[in-house]
């Protein structure tokens, strides 16, 4: 079952349960996924976009909704920010399961020693490695900031 089917079929159930909040997000990530499947059909393709682009665009969806809750937090809108942080935890729900720091160090130190990586010109053939293989799977702006310090201290 791919992932646009799971938040279809959590979708129902929680409508049976009349669980309000999450299908209100649940609806948002559907129309997201509907509108980027739009997009896709615009450039030409006749497919709806796969579980790759879903989990990106999640990933987006939560980086959204933790940009919220620093101006709610400033603004001192504690309501908002539950409502924003209880999406983020239902949106998680639906993505790879993330890797621990010390798996992505141990990732990152093995993709430059296997790939002889020896200067900070090569950071983004590293960040295009572990992208291609751990998408998903880690936050990337985390991963670069390591990668930098690693390479600057070569």
């Amino acid at each position: 079952m791919n992932i646009r089917e799971k938040i279809s079929k959590n979708l129902k159930d929680a409508m049976i349960k009349k669980e309000t909040n999450l299908v209100n997000t649940l609806r948002l990530m559907l129309a997201a996924i509907k509108e980027r499947d739009i997009i896709s059909k615009g450039k030409g393709h006749d497919v709806e976009v796969n579980d790759k682009v879903i989990i990106s665009l999640l990933q987006s969806m939560i980086k959204q909704r933790k940009g919220s809750i620093e101006l709610y937090v400033q603004g001192n809108r504690d309501d908002l920010v539950k409502k924003e942080e209880n999406e983020i935890k239902i949106i998680s729900n639906f993505l790879p399961s993330q890797l621990s720091k010390q798996e992505i160090d141990e990732i990152i130190n093995n993709t430059i020693k296997s790939n002889e990586v020896n200067s900070m010109k090569d950071m983004g053939m590293v960040i295009k490695i572990i992208k291609e293989q751990y998408d998903g799977m880690m936050d990337f702006g985390y991963v670069s900031k390591v990668i930098k310090d690693k390479l600057s201290n070569l």
